[in-house]
C-alpha cells in the first residue's frame, strides 16, 4: 500500500464521490460560519455543522485558513463562472452584455447573501486583491478594445458600488444598481 486508503464503495456510493460530498459540506459550512462572522470557524465548530467526523476536515484542509481561502476562491470561481457564461448567452450589443455581465454578479453575490458577506468581508483584504487581476483580465477580453487598465478600473469600481450596495451604503434597488452600472461601465468603452 502507497500509504493512501483506499477508497471503497459503501452503501453504493464511490469512494471519490463521498470524498467530493464531504468536501462540499466542509465548504458549505466554512462559508456558513464565515459569513456569520467567522468567530465559530474552528476545526470542530465546522465539522459540527458539515456533520463529519475531523478527520474528514483534514482529508482536504491543512487548516482553518485553507478552508477560509477555499471558501473564498470557490466564490471568485462561482462569480467568474457566472459572468463568463452570461456573457458567452448574451447576444447583442455591447450594452446587453454588459448588462447580462453586471446581473450575473449581481446574482452571485446578492441572491445568497453569505457570499457576499466573505467576499467583501474584513478578512480578505489580500485574497480580493489577489483575485481582482483575473477578473479584470476577463473584463478587459470581452471587451471590444481589451485594455487592462480599464479592465481593473472597471472591476474595481464595479465591486466598490456593489459592496457598498450590499452593505446598504448606496440607497438603490437591485434593477437602479444594474442600469447605473451598466451605463457607467459602458461609457467606460465609449469614453
Amino acid at each position: 500500500m502507497t500509504g493512501v486508503a483506499e477508497l471503497r464503495t459503501y452503501g453504493g456510493v464511490d469512494g471519490e464521490r463521498r470524498r467530493a460530498d464531504r468536501r462540499a459540506r466542509v465548504l458549505d459550512a466554512g462559508l456558513d460560519l464565515l459569513a456569520a462572522d467567522g468567530t465559530e470557524l474552528t476545526v470542530r465548530g465546522v465539522c459540527r455543522v458539515a456533520g463529519v467526523a475531523t478527520r474528514y476536515f483534514y482529508e482536504n484542509f491543512a487548516d482553518r485558513d485553507a478552508l477560509a481561502d477555499a471558501v473564498y476562491d470557490r466564490i471568485v470561481a462561482d462569480l467568474v463562472a457566472a459572468t463568463s457564461s452570461a456573457l458567452d448567452r448574451a447576444d447583442g450589443p455591447l450594452p446587453v452584455r454588459v448588462r447580462a455581465a453586471v446581473e450575473a454578479v449581481l446574482a452571485v453575490v446578492a441572491d445568497d447573501p453569505r457570499t457576499g458577506r466573505v467576499l467583501f468581508g474584513p478578512g480578505h483584504a489580500a485574497r480580493r486583491a489577489a483575485a481582482a487581476p483575473s477578473l479584470a483580465r476577463l473584463f478587459a477580453a470581452r471587451s471590444p478594445d481589451p485594455d487592462e487598465l480599464t479592465g481593473a478600473f472597471a472591476v474595481g469600481g464595479l465591486s466598490h458600488v456593489v459592496h457598498s450596495w450590499l452593505a446598504g451604503e448606496v440607497t438603490a434597488t437591485r434593477e437602479q444598481v444594474v442600469d447605473r452600472c451598466t451605463a457607467l461601465l459602458v461609457a467606460l468603452h465609449h469614453g
